[in-house]
């Protein structure tokens, strides 16, 4: 019976894949590997594989002796080795759409959170206070912001719509976009990512993790952004060189992280990101409702189906063809 391993996941079980799979024939196996190590020996003689965040590797994908396809559980792909996958011929697939509504949601909730200084105040009444928290110039009105949003996919445009509701001067940086979209869609384009650092007081990201986009917020980005400007970042934590952002967020230059993602995830116990008071984060459950999560899931066990019937696979990430 061809095998389906699941090598990870955050559900409390996988019945939704297995209610799918199971009568296609396919033998659906769960497993929770950490290391390359219990990938390798999970995965070895695996006929499909879905994924989660355990690191499927060079070193698992050389190993994999079976696979037809890797699933991952989300968008992101970065704990996929796409070229050590495409040198085997194993096309590996993403869920692009699932909770773009939810991600876009929780954007404007901490951007709207930070600009009201939601949390300073609830923290404060918590220690039996009720006054300011903060300073008067520490609140802003969206009408007065200019949020640059770097990254104009599906969960960007989302954000972008949203913002304009609330009255904010828009401006997208996203270099593989004509700028006549960005326009259309009421949003004001940056030939440069260095325009946006410089025009933006709050400055979200959308991309995707990738060569060009690792560490895009370092401390050179950071000093030519706007003194005391917000950041938020809901796509992925190594966009961010966590150090530099400490830094600039002790010095005063960033006045504000929202975080639901950071670079390490999760940071360790000690880490000053878990007490900067100006920091916010969230344990990466942007993207979480009960009908995501569900069409998440779903979502992964069709990919597997349409490769065991010989089907033409949609959402491939790195260019392999069946």
């Amino acid at each position: 019976m061809p095998t389906v391993l699941i090598t990870d996941y955050t559900f409390p079980d996988i019945s939704v894949e297995s209610i799918l799979l199971q009568p296609a024939g396919l033998k659906v196996i769960g497993r929770q590997c950490k290391t390359p190590e219990q990938c390798q020996e999970a995965t070895a003689e695996a006929d499909y594989i879905i994924t989660q965040f355990a690191p499927i590797n060079a070193s698992v994908i050389e190993r994999m002796n079976r696979a037809k396809i890797i699933v991952r559980y989300g968008i992101g792909v970065d704990n996929v080795d796409l070229d050590a996958a495409k040198l085997k011929n194993i096309p590996v697939c993403n869920v692009p759409d699932y909770c773009i509504d939810e991600v876009a949601d929780h954007t404007l909730a901490f951007i709207l959170a930070a600009t009201r200084q939601i949390f300073a105040h609830a923290n404060s009444i918590r220690s039996n206070a009720w006054k300011l928290a903060t300073p008067v110039s520490g609140f802003r009105a969206m009408k007065e912001q200019t949020v640059g949003v770097v990254g104009f996919g599906r969960i960007g445009r989302e954000v972008v719509q949203r913002l304009l509701a609330f009255k904010a001067r828009v401006i997208v940086f996203d270099p593989v976009v004509v700028k006549s979209e960005i326009e259309s869609a009421g949003a004001t384009p940056m030939s440069t990512f260095d325009e946006l650092l410089g025009e933006a007081d709050v400055i979200t990201l959308h991309c995707p993790s990738n060569a060009k986009t690792r560490k895009m917020i370092n401390a050179q980005s950071i000093a030519k952004a706007r003194q005391g400007f917000i950041l938020v970042n809901v796509a992925r934590g190594d966009l961010v060189d966590t150090d530099a952002m400490v830094e600039a967020i002790n010095s005063g230059q960033m006045g504000m992280a929202m975080l639901d993602v950071s670079d390490p995830e999760p940071p360790p116990l000690d880490h000053p990101l878990r007490t900067l008071p100006n920091v916010v984060m969230a344990p990466h459950v942007a993207s979480v409702s009960p009908n995501a999560v569900r069409r998440l899931r779903e979502s992964v066990a069709r990919h597997v189906l349409r490769a065991h019937r010989g089907e033409a696979l949609v959402n491939v990430v790195n260019g392999v063809v069946r």
